[in-house]
C-alpha cells in the first residue's frame, strides 16, 4: 500500500515508517504538521494515511481537524487517526461524514503490530476500524442505547470496532446464531434498517452513534 504518515514525534514517526517497510508498505510521504495534511493527500493520493491528532502548530487537534477536512474535500480518503487520547466531539463528527475507511486508535495499539496492522488493511479497504475505548466513549454519550440489554451493548460495541459475526462469537463465547439474534434486536430498538452487509450495518451503527 503507497502510505502519508502525519507524525511530528521523531521516535514514532521512524518507527512506524520502519514497521510499514518491513512489511512492503510504501512511504509516499511523511509530513509534521497539520496544515500538511491536506495539500500532501492531494498530491500523493496514498490508499491510506496514519494522522496523528496532536500535531504543531498548536499541538492540540490539528490532525483531526485536518482528517475532517481532508474527508470533506477528498471524499471516502482512508484515514487511520492515532491518539493519545479520545478526543469525543471531533472524532464524532469525523465518523459523522460517514464512517466508511476510517480509523481512530490510540497510540498505544500501535505496539500490538499485528492488531495495528489489521486495522490499517481494513481501513485501506474502505472498512472500520475503531478503538474499544473511543466505542464506549461515544456509546456513553447516546441515551437511546439504555434501551439495550448489557449483551445487546456488547454486540453493539464489538459491531462498532468492525468485528463480524463469527468474531464477536468467539470474542463473548456465544453461537453465531445468539449474535444475528442480538443484532436483529438491536436494529429493532435502535430503528436501524436491516441489512445483509456487515459493513453497511457498521457503518449504520456509527452512523446513529454519531448523529
Amino acid at each position: 500500500m503507497r502510505i502519508v504518515i502525519a507524525e511530528d514525534n521523531v521516535l514514532l514517526r521512524e518507527g512506524l515508517i520502519l514497521l510499514l517497510e518491513d512489511v512492503g508498505h510504501e512511504i509516499v510521504a511523511v509530513v509534521g504538521s497539520g496544515p500538511e495534511i491536506v495539500p500532501t493527500l492531494l498530491e500523493h493520493r496514498p490508499d491510506v494515511a496514519v494522522l496523528d491528532v496532536r500535531l504543531p502548530p498548536g499541538f492540540r487537534d490539528e490532525g483531526l481537524r485536518a482528517a475532517i477536512e481532508a474527508r470533506r474535500i477528498i471524499p471516502g480518503q482512508p484515514l487511520l487517526v492515532l491518539s493519545q487520547y479520545v478526543e469525543e466531539s471531533y472524532a464524532a463528527e469525523l465518523l459523522g461524514q460517514g464512517a466508511s475507511g476510517i480509523g481512530y486508535l490510540l497510540k498505544d495499539r500501535v505496539g500490538h503490530i499485528e492488531e495495528f496492522q489489521d486495522a490499517l488493511e481494513r481501513v485501506a479497504a474502505g472498512g472500520t476500524a475503531l478503538d474499544p475505548e473511543v466505542v464506549s466513549q461515544l456509546m456513553s454519550r447516546r441515551d437511546p442505547l439504555d434501551a439495550l440489554s448489557p449483551r445487546e451493548r456488547e454486540v453493539l460495541g464489538l459491531m462498532a470496532q468492525g468485528l463480524d459475526n463469527p468474531t464477536i462469537a468467539t470474542t463473548l463465547f456465544i453461537t453465531e446464531r445468539s449474535v444475528s439474534k442480538h443484532i436483529g434486536s438491536i436494529l429493532a430498538k435502535l430503528n436501524l434498517p436491516p441489512s445483509d452487509s456487515g459493513h453497511r450495518r457498521v457503518l449504520a451503527v456509527l452512523a446513529y452513534l454519531n448523529a
